[in-house]
């Protein structure tokens, strides 16, 4: 874990260092029985091309875990997160070869919120294949 970041710290425009999260269809498999989410258009190429997508796609719970993640691992305590909101803007496509697809996941404080309580709000950005994934994403974050 990181080392927690303080409130008096952080300024409007303090940006999260962004990561790349790797996933493979093996990924999706671990996850759908972690989640139990078996839904086929995250295993079954078939199927998501049936339904008229391009590929087998990530689970998007599997993709906001990410972004929250990015976000408690800066803050360095998972419990920091106050609120949380996404909405999928597109599919992660995932192609059944040894790459897999990249998730990219930054965010940017975009205002502090309240002194008293020590917030500040993140939007989040993260992008697949050079295209936006979530929008709309956004944190509060309760910081030292």
């Amino acid at each position: 874990m990181t080392a927690k970041i303080s409130y008096d710290a952080v300024e409007v425009g303090t940006e999260v260092p962004t990561r790349e999260f790797r996933v493979n269809r093996a990924d999706l498999v671990r996850y759908a029985g972690a989640s139990g989410d078996f839904n086929p258009i995250h295993w079954n190429e078939k199927f998501a091309r049936e339904v008229g997508l391009p590929d087998v796609i990530a689970h998007g719970a599997y993709t906001m875990a990410q972004a929250a993640r990015v976000v408690t691992e800066w803050a360095g305590d998972p419990g920091a997160l106050v609120e949380y909101g996404v909405r999928f803007t597109r599919p992660v496509v995932v192609p059944n070869d040894d790459k897999g697809a990249v998730i990219e996941i930054g965010a940017k404080v975009t205002a502090k919120l309240d002194d008293e309580a020590r917030t500040v709000r993140l939007d989040i950005t993260a992008t697949s294949a050079g295209q936006k994934v979530l929008g709309r994403a956004r944190a509060v974050v309760r910081l030292v």
